[in-house]
């Protein structure tokens, strides 16, 4: 059981226009894993959720890139501000417990650590970490060669 699965069935309904179906699913998915993974965020083809999305809270407007890894307890949200909401890339690695705040973007190619706070935009091919995140280090080569184990 992932919350993907779930995030594609309540989203199926919401762009056919079928109504209290995917809130139901929202309901279900907050029970099942404590996740909030709104059927309105876009996140793309082959993005997953690492231990099934335990914890994960996601803006409803965020914009989620294709091929996300996105771990346990993250959180990918708005600042104080009602427009300021993360947009992130394609191919990103989002360790456990980070935290997306603001209206940034956050690359392609890119990886962010555990714990992370990320308040600044991440450029392309980038390794961050820290609170707040900075550049750990550029990377020239896919972040899924640097990953052992992950694939897609």
């Amino acid at each position: 059981m992932n919350a993907i699965s779930f995030y594609k069935k309540a989203r199926c309904c919401y762009l056919h226009h079928i109504p209290v179906i995917p809130k139901i699913i929202k309901g279900i998915t907050f029970v099942l894993l404590n996740s909030v993974v709104p059927y309105t965020t876009d996140i793309g083809e082959g993005t997953k959720f690492a231990y099934g999305s335990m914890g994960c809270v996601l803006h409803s407007r965020a914009r989620i890139g294709k091929r996300v890894i996105i771990g346990q307890n993250t959180t990918i949200g708005r600042a104080l501000d009602p427009e300021d909401i993360p947009i992130i890339g394609n191919d990103v690695y989002i360790s456990a417990g980070v935290g997306i705040v603001g209206k940034i973007h956050v690359g392609d190619n890119a990886i962010i650590g555990a714990n992370a706070v990320v308040c600044k935009g991440v450029d392309d091919n980038c390794i961050v970490a820290g609170v707040p995140a900075r550049v750990l280090r550029k990377i020239d080569v896919p972040i899924w060669t640097l990953l052992k184990n992950i694939s897609f």
